[in-house]
C-alpha cells in the first residue's frame, strides 16, 4: 500500500510491542510512567516517607487481643484440617539444635528475623537503581502496593502469632534467648503492633527480594541465591513461631496483587525478562520510543523491520529500526540517521 507521493507506508513497529505487552492498563498518565529512575534525594525521601506512613498505619491498628487470638485459633484449626500445621515441629527443632550450650539456629533465626528483610529489601532496591534503572520504577511500585495491601490485612483481621497464643505451647524463642531488637522484644514490643501477622511481609518482601534477584540478574549465583532466600525466610518465621504457614500464604497473595496493581498502572510488565530494551520509532515517525523488548517476539519483530525496510540494493535502512538498548542505559534516544537517498542505475 502506497501514500499519495507513491513512497510505500511505514508500519508502525511500536504498535506490534504494545499488541504484545500491553494488554493491562495504563492507568496513570504518561508523565508518571516514566523509565527514567527518579533522583536519589527524592527517592530516598520517597521510601522514608512510605516507610514512616506504613508504621503509623501498622501500630495504629487497635491492638484487639481476644479478637487476635480468636483468629489465632482459627488459622490453626483451618491449618490442621489441611494437614500443613507444620509451626509445633519446626519450633521445637529450632529451639533444641545446639552446641554445647549455645542454642545458635535459634539466635542466629531470631536475629535473622529482626533485621535480614530490611538490609536485603534495601540492597536490592539500592542494585536494581544502580544497575538496572529501567526497571526500578516498576519494581519499586510492585513492592509499595503489596505493603498498602497488607497493611490493610493488619487493620481488617488482627492475628496473634503462635507465639503469643495463649492457648499452645509454642516456644517464644525472642524472649527465651533475649533477642535484641527484635519486634517482639523489650521496649521495641510496647512500640510495635504484635498483632499485625497476617499476611506476612517477611514472605512478601523476600519472594519480592528473590523474584527481582532471579529476573535481572545473569550471574547464576545472584539467581539461585534469589530462589534459596524466600526458602530460608519460611523456615525462619515459622521456626521461631512468629507466623503460621497460612501468613506466608497471604504474603505471596499481596505481592501477585501488588505485581498486578503496577501491572494495571503502568501497563508494562515490571521485569524485562531479556534484560534488554528496544527503542521503535514513535507513530509521528520522527521520535524514538524506549520499550521492554518482548521475550519470544524480539528477534522476528526486529526481522520484520529490516526486511520491510531494506532498501533495493539489498541494504537495511534505519528507517523505522529496532535499536537494542542494555536494560541499565538512560541515555537519551535519538532518531536513527535519515538513510541516504538511492540512486537508481
Amino acid at each position: 500500500m502506497s501514500s499519495s507521493d507513491g513512497a510505500p507506508d511505514r508500519p508502525v513497529i511500536v504498535n506490534q510491542h504494545r499488541r504484545h505487552w500491553q494488554p493491562l492498563g495504563p492507568l496513570l498518565p504518561e508523565r508518571m510512567r516514566r523509565q527514567r529512575r527518579p533522583r536519589l534525594w527524592q527517592e530516598v525521601a520517597f521510601i522514608l516517607l512510605s516507610y514512616w506512613v506504613y508504621s503509623l498505619i501498622r501500630n495504629a491498628v487497635p491492638t484487639h487481643e481476644t479478637p487476635a487470638q480468636q483468629h489465632a485459633r482459627t488459622v490453626l484449626d483451618a491449618e490442621k484440617s489441611m494437614g500443613i500445621d507444620i509451626e509445633h515441629s519446626l519450633n521445637r527443632f529450632v529451639d533444641a539444635v545446639h552446641w554445647g550450650g549455645w542454642h545458635w539456629l535459634a539466635n542466629i533465626s531470631d536475629y535473622y528475623y529482626a533485621v535480614m528483610h530490611f538490609i536485603i529489601v534495601i540492597a536490592v532496591l539500592v542494585w536494581v537503581y544502580v544497575k538496572h534503572p529501567l526497571n526500578y520504577r516498576s519494581v519499586r511500585t510492585a513492592l509499595y502496593a503489596a505493603n498498602g495491601l497488607a497493611a490493610l490485612g493488619f487493620w481488617f483481621y488482627p492475628l496473634a502469632p503462635p507465639r503469643l497464643m495463649s492457648s499452645q505451647t509454642f516456644i517464644d524463642t525472642v524472649v527465651k534467648y533475649h533477642t535484641w531488637g527484635s519486634w517482639g522484644s523489650g521496649d521495641v514490643a510496647k512500640v510495635s503492633n504484635q498483632f499485625a501477622a497476617m499476611p506476612s511481609l517477611h514472605i512478601g518482601w523476600s519472594l519480592w527480594a528473590g523474584i527481582t534477584l532471579f529476573m535481572l540478574s545473569r550471574r547464576w549465583w545472584l539467581r539461585a541465591l534469589g530462589l534459596l532466600y524466600p526458602a530460608a525466610t519460611f523456615f525462619v518465621i515459622i521456626g521461631t513461631a512468629n507466623h503460621f504457614v497460612l501468613d506466608a500464604v497471604g504474603g505471596v497473595v499481596v505481592l501477585a496483587l501488588g505485581f498486578l496493581i503496577q501491572r494495571v498502572l503502568t501497563g508494562r510488565p515490571a521485569y524485562t525478562p531479556s534484560g534488554e530494551f528496544v527503542a521503535v520509532r514513535g507513530s509521528d515517525g520522527a521520535s524514538m520510543e524506549r520499550r521492554p523488548r518482548p521475550l519470544g517476539h524480539a528477534s522476528s519483530d526486529e526481522h520484520r523491520a529490516s526486511d520491510q525496510h531494506r532498501s533495493p540494493d539489498g541494504v537495511a535502512s534505519p528507517d523505522n529500526a529496532v535499536i537494542r538498548l542494555p536494560a541499565d542505559s538512560e541515555s537519551a534516544i535519538d532518531p536513527p540517521p535519515a538513510a541516504p537517498p538511492h540512486h537508481s542505475g
